[in-house]
């Protein structure tokens, strides 16, 4: 038989607690909820038979809870120095359709009373966006939807992509920590954050109270697109702009090629257009003056003006001509760009694009100019360059 000292035992115990149980998630409902002298949070998790004593540090607390919220805790068990069993808990997830909703509540009163959310703090996305920071899980499907329509329109950006869990206990600080990395480096012009559609337990952690402060900090400009367009996180509020949808952040971000090239038609006939206005407008001056000269000094003036306004008009006219020449090689350059970046283009030349986690035992996609093909990645080799 064993003998302890009072402390010696606490420590048995809950070195074997931990061994055996560390961490433990665990749901119930929220009772005797209270906060002590601004720093400790204490609250019972109860079901219709059992309660449990549960103790947290206020700043680790990321929701918002009130007795009767139905909640899932990450905690270690332990026994106090007196003696009492309890759960000191790192992290608590609302659960259930009510709990989520009261929490999202209270938290939007709170972080909208504090002006996180204010209109007048949001920055517009810039027009000349080439270097973009992409936040998401690089297996969903609304990350690669988002890619492949950028891909589609215009093409020829510069995406650095931070893989994180978008949904779950870790997912919160994941993000945090990608949104840092970028805002640290600034190599990048906006920063989007992109999750697809789930339920609301799935996208209940995009109302962490630390990720949305975070993303209200943020330096460089932020656009979310989680969920879909019915869906409303307090990320999106606290984000510059808010798309419905990874697809319609794609839209978003990026200029329509078709779009862009009738533009430039357009922008090329206003000038030709201008140009000849201002020729016949010339033309036109010119004939006035002529008439009201006098007949009897005609010989005197009219004939060296005339010389004078032809070559004003030659010039004039060298001048169309060499702008709607340098308008037509821009936009035959543009075309000849955009053909160059279209996708379409590499895969008609017998080149395939690759797509997914290039890893061993991972699963890719490869996309041919007829056919789509799952392959996994058996091994990997490095090239030698020569």
């Amino acid at each position: 038989m064993n003998s302890f000292t009072p402390t010696e035992f606490v420590a048995v115990v809950n070195q074997t607690l931990e061994y055996a149980y560390s961490p433990v998630l665990i749901t119930g409902e929220v009772a005797s909820y209270k906060v002590n002298q601004g720093k400790w949070v204490f609250f019972d998790l109860k079901d219709e038979e059992s309660s449990v004593s549960c103790f947290m540090t206020l700043w680790s607390l990321r929701v918002p809870l009130e007795d009767g919220m139905k909640v899932t805790v990450r905690a270690v068990p332990k026994v106090t120095k007196w003696g009492k069993f309890s759960l000191t808990v790192d992290a608590v997830k609302p659960v259930g359709e009510g709990s989520l909703k009261k929490a999202y509540e209270m938290l939007k009163k709170k972080l909208t009373a504090e002006g996180l959310f204010d209109l007048a703090k949001k920055r517009p996305l810039p027009t000349d966006l080439t270097k973009l920071g992409v936040i998401s899980s690089t297996q969903a499907a609304g990350y690669a939807d988002f890619i492949k329509i950028v891909n589609a329109r215009w093409g020829g950006m510069k995406i650095q992509v931070a893989h994180t869990q978008v949904q779950g206990m870790d997912a919160p600080d994941q993000i945090i920590r990608a949104l840092r990395y970028f805002n640290e480096r600034g190599e990048v012009q906006v920063i989007a954050i992109l999750r697809g559609g789930g339920s609301a337990d799935d996208l209940s952690c995009f109302n962490d109270e630390a990720l949305v402060r975070e993303i209200a900090a943020s330096r460089i400009p932020v656009i979310t697109g989680i969920g879909h367009e019915v869906d409303e996180s307090l990320s999106d509020l606290a984000a510059d702009v808010r798309a419905s949808t990874p697809s319609n952040a794609a839209e978003m971000l990026t200029h329509d090629r078709a779009e862009e090239l009738a533009k430039l038609e357009r922008a090329m006939n206003r000038a030709k257009q201008s140009l000849m206005t201002r020729v016949e407008q010339a033309r036109a001056e010119n004939c006035r003056k002529v008439n009201n000269v006098s007949k009897g000094l005609l010989t005197k003036y009219v004939e060296p003006m005339l010389a004078t306004n032809r070559e004003k008009m030659a010039k004039l006219l060298t001048r169309v001509r060499d702008e709607l020449e340098r308008k037509t090689v821009s936009v035959r350059h543009k075309q000849e760009v955009l053909e160059a970046l279209n996708p379409e283009k590499v895969l008609r030349q017998g080149y395939a694009i690759l797509s997914g986690k290039i890893s061993p035992g991972e699963f890719i996609k490869i996309t041919t100019m007829k056919q789509d093909i799952k392959a996994e990645v058996k091994e990997i080799y490095e090239r030698n360059e020569a």
